[in-house]
């Protein structure tokens, strides 16, 4: 469900509505630039952070109507903003996953589940609330399941990614789990799986399957290719779950990933899901 290193966005897949593609497309460039600056290369936090503030400052002038100056960004600004004047885009979801890029350049520690949610608010919900304003959709549960599955989805990245991260000091457990299961972050960084481990990743895939399928519903809610977009989506976060479990939850030093072989799974579940139930048949 992924495109490149972005988590979980489909960008103008088949599904999304032709009239809808650039302005997916319009929000997705922005939020991988964005990723880029935060993340790539060897270039100092403070510089990373200073970039990220240059590229506010071009979002607010966005969303004020005014052209872009900074020519490092203009082939992501000038489309963004004829997609922000054509569909109303708030411009405060983009500012917050500005903010959790800005996060991410600390490598900050999260003390607990609370802590790491409120990431994943500006991380990833944003997301799935600008499709929904795009679909015109805005009804207050709907926006809560929507936050739900993006969230999760955000969380299932984590634990299939603990090979990517680690070694990079990124640390999206909370410390209050791994304490939970005798370990420190320091022990997470050896990327050695033993039964502690083990239990912690059970644990949090546990988490994160309970939320996305709070959230589920919501295909349910959306209209035509939207809702069929999003049922692969929802079996996509499932499926990868699943996948960690086969492995007996030792992804320290493992990724799982979706293959083509997934596919026909995918979409026989996508079928299956009906209103109250998320199908998930044996592996």
């Amino acid at each position: 469900m992924s495109i490149d290193h972005y988590e979980n966005f489909p960008v103008a897949s088949a599904l999304c509505p032709p009239a809808l593609r650039p302005a997916v497309v319009a929000i997705y460039h922005f939020a991988r630039t964005a990723d880029d600056i935060a993340d790539e290369g060897d270039t100092p936090p403070v510089q990373r952070l200073a970039a990220l503030g240059a590229y506010r400052a071009e979002l607010e002038r966005c969303a004020a109507g005014q052209p872009p100056l900074d020519q490092r960004w203009h082939r992501v600004f000038e489309p963004l903003a004829v997609q922000m004047r054509r569909f109303a885009l708030p411009p405060q979801l983009l500012g917050d996953l500005l903010s959790a890029f800005e996060q991410d350049t600390g490598n900050p520690h999260y003390p607990d589940r609370a802590a790491l949610l409120d990431y994943c608010r500006r991380s990833a919900d944003p997301i799935g609330r600008l499709l929904l304003h795009l679909y015109g959709v805005q009804e207050r549960t709907a926006l809560a399941q929507s936050d739900a599955i993006c969230s999760a989805l955000q969380l299932i990245n984590f634990w299939q990614d603990f090979s990517v991260d680690l070694p990079r000091g990124r640390h999206y457990v909370p410390l209050a789990d791994a304490a939970r299961h005798g370990l420190t972050l320091q022990q997470l960084e050896v990327q050695q799986d033993n039964a502690a481990t083990q239990a912690l990743v059970r644990e949090l895939c546990d988490w994160a399957r309970a939320l996305m399928i709070s959230g589920a519903p919501l295909v349910h809610r959306l209209p035509g290719r939207a809702g069929w977009e999003l049922r692969l989506v929802v079996q996509g976060g499932l499926r990868i779950l699943e996948k960690i479990e086969l492995m007996n939850h030792a992804t320290l030093a493992r990724r799982p990933k979706l293959d083509a072989s997934d596919v026909p799974r995918l979409l026989w579940r996508a079928l299956g899901m009906r209103a109250g139930t998320v199908a998930r048949s044996p592996a």
